[in-house]
C-alpha cells in the first residue's frame, strides 16, 4: 500500500522575506490544498506579491517550502519548472516573439537543450492558445497585441507548462469583464482537472470565488478560510477597515463599499 499524498500542494513554515533592508514576511507559516484555488488578498503592501515569489522560488527567504511534499530548494530548476507555472504581475517579452513562440516558452522545461519542439509541445500550446482564445494571433507578435490580448497570451504561457500547481500574480490585468469571466471558468475547469491554483487578486468580488481565500496584512497572515464562510468575510471586512461589506448576490458573494455615513452609523 502506498503511502498516502500530503494534502498540501504548497507548504510554508517559518517563511521570511526581506526586500532590501525591510522585512516584508514575519514568520509565515501555511498549507494551501491540493486541487483548490486559493486567492490571496490585503491591503497595498501587505506582503502578498513578495509571498508569491516565495512560493515560486523567485525571491530569496529563510524557513522552508515544499512543492508537492518536496522541499522546494532541493528540487532541480527544471523539475521545478514542470511542476510549478508561474504567471508574474506586468510581464513582458520580446516585442517581435510571435503569439505561438510566446507560448512554447512555457514548454522549454521538457525540451533538451537546443532542442526542437516535440508533437507534445506543439499539442500542448495549441490547447493553451485555444484555451485563452488567443489561437487565432498565433502567428502575430507581441508588439501588435493590446495589454489585455498579450495578458491572454502570457497566460497560455504559463498554462502550456501543464504544471500541477500555477501561481498567477495579479492575472486579471487588463482584462475586460468578459475575459475576467473566461479566466474564472478556465480556474474551475483547472481545479476541476486536479490542478492547483493560488492567485493573488486585487478584484475582491473575484476573489471570492475561490474556494479559499488567504488574507495578508503587514506581512502576516491574518485569516484563512473557506470563502463562503462568515468568518472569512469578516475579517475580509476588518483587514479593510470596513470600507467594505461583503454581501449574498444569488449563490455568490461580492464585495461592495461602505459609504462613510453608514460606518459611522454602525
Amino acid at each position: 500500500m502506498k503511502d498516502a499524498l500530503p494534502a498540501g500542494a504548497v507548504e510554508a513554515h517559518g517563511i521570511r522575506a526581506s526586500l532590501g533592508q525591510q522585512e516584508i514576511l514575519h514568520g509565515i507559516d501555511l498549507t494551501l490544498q491540493r486541487a483548490c484555488w486559493t486567492s490571496i488578498v490585503g491591503p497595498n503592501g501587505a506582503g502578498k506579491s513578495t509571498l508569491l515569489k516565495v512560493l515560486a522560488h523567485l525571491l530569496p527567504y529563510s524557513g522552508v517550502v515544499t512543492l508537492l511534499g518536496q522541499p522546494l530548494a532541493t528540487l532541480s530548476a527544471r523539475l521545478r519548472a514542470q511542476q510549478l507555472a508561474w504567471l508574474g504581475q506586468s510581464e513582458t517579452s520580446a516585442e517581435d516573439l510571435t503569439v505561438w513562440d510566446v507560448a512554447m516558452l512555457g514548454r522549454l522545461p521538457y525540451q533538451p537543450w537546443l532542442g526542437a519542439p516535440s508533437a507534445a509541445d506543439a499539442t500542448a500550446v495549441e490547447q493553451a492558445l485555444r484555451a485563452t482564445q488567443a489561437w487565432d494571433w498565433r502567428a502575430r507578435t507581441l508588439g501588435q497585441l493590446s495589454g489585455g490580448e498579450r495578458q491572454r497570451v502570457l497566460l497560455a504561457r504559463a498554462l502550456a507548462v501543464q504544471a500541477q500547481v500555477l501561481l498567477m500574480d495579479e492575472p486579471l490585468a487588463n482584462l475586460d469583464p468578459p475575459h475576467q469571466a473566461d479566466w474564472l471558468g478556465l480556474v474551475r475547469q483547472l481545479v476541476r482537472e486536479g490542478k492547483t491554483v493560488v492567485s493573488v487578486l486585487h478584484e475582491i468580488s473575484m476573489a471570492l470565488h475561490a474556494d479559499e481565500m488567504l488574507i495578508l496584512h503587514e506581512g502576516q497572515i491574518t485569516h484563512q478560510g473557506a470563502c463562503a464562510d462568515a468568518a472569512t468575510h469578516r475579517a475580509l471586512e476588518a483587514v479593510f477597515d470596513h470600507r467594505i461589506a461583503i454581501y449574498a448576490l444569488g449563490e455568490q458573494w461580492v464585495a461592495l463599499p461602505m459609504e462613510d455615513d453608514v460606518r459611522v452609523a454602525s
